[in-house]
């Protein structure tokens, strides 16, 4: 349960203010609200197992000291990474705009796509080194389909005058706090 409420927290907030959420809202002024959610669990339910087979692996082959500062490296990282911003490329503009595949398969292909790589898929291996495959999995999954979905509607009712930069502040202050945390862990671990 703690690995499901530590991912779900997580994954929620990087993803808010991520290119993935501007996405989201892109295709649900062209295609139906439970069309776009049931296109990105599935392409979130996918490619964040992989996230976690590929993070209990790293995780069982490195001893946890390390981990943890590597994670806490990672999740600063991750903040600066939030601060910067995201935006969607020329291509991912274009590829929303000119799909013609049905609805659900452009959408899922379009976010498989655009998560391969992204911060939310690196938060979900790290978190994946030191907590439960299961949890994590399904944690990082509800998480980001949360996040897209509470962007679908917020941008549904208040259109693009969103507080981004609020937001992309208050997230980076999150992955500041969850990496010193995992910082302190990993050094209070290799000391101790």
């Amino acid at each position: 349960m703690s690995a499901f409420l530590l991912s779900f927290a997580v994954i929620f907030i990087a993803e808010l203010g991520d290119k993935s959420q501007l996405m989201a809202m892109t295709f649900a002024t062209r295609y139906r609200f439970w069309t776009v959610i049931a296109a990105i669990s599935a392409a979130t339910a996918v490619i964040h197992l992989f996230s976690v087979a590929l993070g209990s692996i790293v995780g069982l082959s490195l001893p946890t000291g390390p981990i943890s500062l590597v994670a806490g490296i990672a999740f600063v990282a991750f903040g600066l990474w939030t601060l910067r911003g995201d935006e969607l490329s020329e291509d991912e503009e274009s590829r929303v705009q000119r799909s013609t595949r049905p609805a659900f398969i452009a959408v899922m292909i379009a976010f498989f796509l655009a998560e391969l790589g992204d911060k939310t898929m690196l938060a979900t291996v790290t978190l994946a080194t030191t907590q439960g495959w299961f949890g994590t999995w399904l944690g990082s999954t509800v998480g980001m389909v949360a996040a897209d979905a509470l962007a679908i509607g917020v941008g549904t009712v208040l259109g693009r005058a969103l507080p981004e930069r609020v937001i992309r502040i208050g997230a980076a202050c999150l992955f500041f706090i969850f990496g010193a945390w995992l910082l302190f862990e990993g050094v209070q671990t290799t000391m101790g």
